[in-house]
Order: C-alpha cells, then structure tokens, then sequence
C-alpha cells in the first residue's frame, strides 16, 4: 500500500496544485470562470506544444525520462510520464492566471 502511495506522490501534488489554482480562478474569476472557452484552448494549446516539444526532444536523445520512486510509472508514449501533462497543464494555467491577474491589475491602476 506504501509502495502505490508513494508511487502516487508527484500526480498527486500536481492534482493539488491545479485544485489550488481552480480555486484561485474561481474567487478571482481570471480564466476558466471568466471566458472558459478561451481559458481551454489557451492551456489546451500551451500543453499540446509542449508536448509537442517534448516528442521532438526525447526523439532526438536531448530529454530522457527519469526515474523516480514517486512516479506512477504509465506513460503517454515511450519515454514520456502521464505526470509531465499533468505538470505542462499546471505550468500553462498558472501562466495564464498571472497573465490575466497582471493584466486585471494593470487596467485598475491605469
């Protein structure tokens, strides 16, 4: 049991780190409460990129899967955790929560 808990660690901390930015979106309506269309194809975007990204780095031997204790061990494709679109997800809305909170607070203080 200690052996899928701990092999569960880092999807759950991502889940938790998305939970905590929905909660922030929603008190602030900044993405998804505010325009949610938009808010999915922006992240939607961003982590099909990065994906993207990731696909042609590992195929050229630039980026290698790691390998951790922590990690549920499925994966999308050969080399490529089910955690990093979790993670890509987590990295595209927290930039368009700053994005939309700095540009909120930009037209307040003009």
């Amino acid at each position: 049991m200690v052996d899928v808990l701990t092999g569960m660690a880092y999807l759950g901390a991502l889940l938790l780190s998305l939970g905590g930015l929905a909660v922030l979106d929603r008190r602030f309506r900044l993405a998804f409460w505010s325009d949610p269309r938009r808010a999915a194809l922006a992240v939607g975007i961003g982590v099909v990129g990065f994906l993207l990204w990731d696909g042609i780095g590992l195929v050229l031997g630039i980026f290698a899967r790691g390998d951790s204790p922590h990690m549920t061990g499925l994966l999308l494709a050969p080399e490529l955790p089910v955690e990093e679109a979790f993670f890509l997800a987590l990295l595209c809305y927290t930039a368009l929560l700053a994005w939309r909170a700095l540009d909120r607070w930009r037209g307040e203080s003009s």
